[in-house]
């Protein structure tokens, strides 16, 4: 997630990459046609292009209101699992006691089963996160070859590394035991399974009578809660903004920007001289704006992509590990994750 109060020019250059240079060679061969080869015929009245400019406004401020709604509920999503995670954490060292158990266990035997569901739940959200970062077909890193090609240096550069990403392996070995980390294998939502094993531990911390019904129930309250949001963010990985909608979008974009030019060379030729020139740089920078409305939003819809403008779910994962490991004393505590290029990963 870009996390910079401000954006250079140069960086908002290489948001639009090409395209920017497809503008500037498209108004250039406008006026070198209607200048120099004097065919004046193209030229189009400009009433009809405001027209356009007027519907494809509307039109791109729908698509990015729709694009930033689906962004900021994903994060209050997070934010939800981040909340629950610090509640479960806090409930295990205050709800597992020795007050109801047959057989008294010893502070280390009482820590060790608060650690065991505690790291099992930092699993839970790094896996959460890898699989919310698999490709769908809608998504950037599934385009056209070049399309991908772009994004892919974008994710290297400004996003996790996804692509060479081997951090859940890493997590499993490290939080879980053996036995749990291979039975993972099978499952298609490993993520939905960590929480099924939290609810089974939890039956059997009741039947050892380490915690009463009410509190059984409490803890098991937030495992739904984490199944709830888990639900969310997956509705909006795998439910697209309405094809129909993201992609006339772009057309109307790519209109616009065709007949922006064939509506204004009269009226910057009528200047004549010099005057006329500023036709190339100003007709540019209108159509370049549009285009950057419309990538704007383009890049926003799907927050799940690992892209630079996306959800930063492994700093997220991050301030949960850490804090989690905090409230039990482990010595072993990751650093947060730092701001790259501006992005917040």
């Amino acid at each position: 997630m870009y996390v910079n109060k401000n954006f250079s020019f140069k960086t908002l250059v290489k948001f639009t990459g090409w395209y920017l240079l497809a503008i500037v060679f498209w108004m250039s061969f406008i006026f070198f046609i209607y200048r120099f080869l004097n065919i004046t015929f193209i030229a189009i009245p400009w009433a009809s292009v405001g027209i356009i400019g007027t519907a494809v406004s509307f039109y791109i401020g729908f698509k990015n209101y729709e694009a930033y709604e689906r962004m900021w509920e994903a994060r209050k999503i997070w934010g939800a699992i981040l909340n629950v995670s610090r509640m479960w954490g806090a409930s295990l060292r205050g709800y597992i006691k020795n007050q109801f158990a047959d057989q008294l266990l010893s502070n280390e035997e009482q820590n060790a089963i608060i650690k065991k569901l505690i790291y099992r739940h930092i699993s839970y959200v790094y896996t959460l996160r890898d699989q919310l970062l698999v490709p769908m077909p809608w998504e950037h890193l599934s385009n056209q070859s070049f399309i991908t090609h772009v994004n892919n240096k974008r994710l290297k550069k400004f996003g996790i590394d996804m692509l060479e990403d081997d951090l859940l392996q890493e997590v499993f070995k490290k939080y879980l035991p053996k036995e749990e980390y291979e039975d993972l294998k099978r499952y298609s939502n490993m993520a939905t399974h960590i929480i099924d094993l939290q609810s089974q531990s939890l039956m059997q911390i009741r039947k050892d009578n380490l915690i009463s019904d009410l509190y059984h129930i409490e803890l098991q309250k937030l495992l739904n809660e984490l199944y709830s949001e888990q639900g969310k963010a997956e509705r909006i990985k795998k439910f697209p903004l309405p094809r129909p909608y993201a992609y006339v979008s772009v057309v109307f974009v790519l209109i616009f920007i065709t007949v922006l030019p064939l509506g204004l060379i009269k009226e910057f030729d009528r200047l004549g001289g010099s005057g006329s020139w500023l036709f190339i740089p100003i007709v540019s920078i209108i159509a370049w704006i549009f285009l950057l409305m419309e990538l704007v939003g383009d890049y926003s819809e799907n927050p799940f992509e690992g892209l630079g403008n996306d959800i930063p779910m492994f700093s997220l994962c991050r301030s949960i590990e850490i804090d989690l490991k905090e409230m039990i004393d482990d010595k072993d505590i990751p650093e947060p994750i730092a701001v790259r290029n501006g992005v917040l990963m």
